[in-house]
């Protein structure tokens, strides 16, 4: 219908993002916390909201526009101000409140965005909640959502309040995991303008009132700037380590470590400033945590996503551990997380889950377990993550495609034709695995974007050779647009 408003643009499977103000304005925000406060804060019967947002300048306003939303139905609001994505879930968890977090992650500055959650940090995704939350917001704008309660009466506003939870946030974490004890590590981080500029004085040195560590910190890029003037803050892009890489080489540092705008996913590069897949880190951390879990007599179970190595479920089903596969995507890990009492769970994108930290991820977690790990032994952390990557993996690749179907079809096609005994499956896209006994040769995987005309690729194979063989047969293959 025409001049109804339509949030669908903005309100993904797991978030809120847009442009501001054009897409994402005060008066959409305020929609937004009003339809959560009706949607997820009431039926949980909780009586505050914890906000926080991270550098972008357009966050107070947009958190101030969502506060009067959520108070104008009775709800209180606790702003915690400047945080990392991973310190919301912490006041969520800690202060049992629904929360939301004010940021759009890597995304140039024009963006932010509203990550939401239940109490004790629980997703809010598109099936928990967050097309509830749109359709109500829609109803709002065009004045067509009628009154919050069953009688009609009016509501007394809540109130807002501000509290500082960072030193409590880095004490909680630096209570998971004891690195006073390691040998003395030399640290490159780059914040890359982002919140990690905040939370890794609070964490890794004494910022926060807490002791100091044997670590030595070369900080790169701690100015919190939401313009980010250095480069993206999206270490998934190679040419975004690039500076981290030859930072680590020139102070002859033993492990360097790049945080995202939001500062919830952590990359690591070894002493030769070569990037240490994150699929390593989820078998280097997973490893831990079972260890951990058979001391204290329980089973323990793993979650990873589909398009992480086969590396992890081969070297820590070895350790006794149980491994779930899921889909791609926070929303479902944490769910699975949940679900099955997991203790760890990773994924490719370098997003880490633990149960001690309410099922969430969190990256200065994972960060803590890697400097542990590297610091209890004489190793350099490039002898020690070569451990955990016995195979070759080609990285996620985008195929801009006009019908992302069809091209996935092709490929399916041509290979189960040349690979009758190949596996095929469907949970997340399509992936087809060749095995040799109980090991794959090699699989690969092509999942089409949610939001645009793109093709995803993963590949992975037992040798270099077959996986770049592997890799540019499938693009070739992706890429062949059919004669109109």
């Amino acid at each position: 219908m025409s001049g109804v408003t339509d949030l669908s643009s903005i309100i993904k499977a797991y978030d809120v993002r847009g442009v501001v103000p054009q897409e994402l304005s005060p008066t959409v925000a305020r929609a937004i916390g009003e339809a959560f406060a009706r949607e997820v804060v009431a039926p949980e019967g909780a009586s505050r909201v914890v906000v926080g947002h991270d550098m972008r300048e357009s966050g107070p306003g947009l958190v101030e526009a969502f506060a009067q939303g959520v108070t104008s139905q009775g709800v209180d609001v606790v702003r915690i101000g400047l945080c990392s994505t991973d310190g919301l879930y912490f006041a969520s968890g800690s202060l049992d409140a629904p929360g939301a977090m004010f940021t759009a992650s890597h995304n140039p500055a024009r963006y932010n965005g509203i990550k939401l959650c239940r109490v004790g940090a629980r997703p809010v995704g598109q099936d928990s909640g967050l097309a509830q939350v749109r359709t109500r917001a829609e109803e709002l704008l065009d004045g067509t959502a009628g009154a919050a309660g069953p009688d009609g009466a009016e509501t007394t506003p809540g109130v807002i309040g501000d509290v500082d939870l960072l030193a409590e946030y880095a004490a909680f974490l630096r209570g998971l995991v004891d690195v006073s004890t390691v040998r003395p590590l030399k640290v490159v981080v780059d914040a890359g303008n982002g919140m990690a500029g905040l939370t890794v004085p609070a964490v890794l040195g004494s910022a926060a009132g807490l002791p100091a560590l044997p670590l030595e910190i070369v900080p790169l890029y701690f100015e919190l700037d939401g313009t980010f003037p250095n480069h993206e803050a999206n270490p998934l892009e190679p040419a975004n380590l690039v500076d981290l890489q030859a930072a680590v080489v020139a102070h002859e540092a033993d492990i360097g470590l790049a945080f995202d705008g939001d500062a919830d996913r952590c990359f690591v590069v070894d002493e030769r400033g070569g990037a240490v897949s994150p699929s390593a880190v989820t078998a280097l951390v997973g490893m831990r945590e079972i260890t951990r879990e058979l001391a204290a007599g329980r089973t323990p179970t793993i979650i990873h996503n589909l398009i992480t190595s086969r590396a992890v479920p081969d070297l820590l089903g070895a350790a006794d551990a149980r491994l779930v596969r899921t889909r791609v995507g926070h929303s479902f890990i944490k769910a699975e997380m949940a679900s099955h009492d997991a203790v760890f769970g990773g994924e490719h994108s370098a997003h880490y889950y633990f149960r001690d930290f309410w099922f969430a991820d969190t990256g200065m977690l994972a960060a803590l377990h890697v400097l542990a790990a590297l610091g209890s032994q004489d190793h350099p952390l490039s002898a020690l993550a070569e451990m955990y990557t016995p195979y070759s993996a080609s990285g996620e690749i985008n195929s801009t495609v006009s019908d992302a179907a069809e091209a996935a079809e092709r490929v399916r096609e041509v290979y189960t034709r040349a690979y009758p005994e190949a596996v095929v499956d469907t949970l997340d896209g399509m992936t087809v695995s060749h095995w040799d006994g109980q090991h794959p040769r090699w699989w690969f995987n092509l999942r089409a974007s949610n939001t645009e005309p793109l093709l995803r690729l993963n590949v992975e194979a037992a040798d270099e050779d077959i996986m770049i063989k592997l890799r540019d047969d499938v693009l070739s293959l992706v890429r062949e647009e059919k004669d109109a």
